[in-house]
């Protein structure tokens, strides 16, 4: 439970922060909001790369896990 109210803390703070930034920077309630809500909107092309990587390596690492424990399981199968 605590988990999950801190994460539910963070990320309040964040987004409020984002959202105070975006208002000190000009830009518009609406605007500001949108950037504060949906941040794959304001990404550019380099961070895009940055996330798929990212989303890439954490797949691959699971892939990695699984492969792994069915050659272990053939092994022992093989081995007993």
């Amino acid at each position: 439970m605590k988990i999950i109210f801190i994460t539910i803390a963070m990320l309040t703070i964040l987004i409020s922060c984002s959202f105070g930034i975006d208002l000190m920077l000009g830009y518009e309630m609406k605007t500001a909001w949108r950037n504060a809500i949906s941040p794959f909107r304001v990404m550019e092309i380099p961070e895009y790369f940055v996330f798929v990587f990212l989303i890439a390596i954490y797949l691959l690492k699971k892939l990695y896990g699984l492969v792994n424990k069915w050659i272990s399981r053939k092994l022992a199968k093989i081995l007993e």
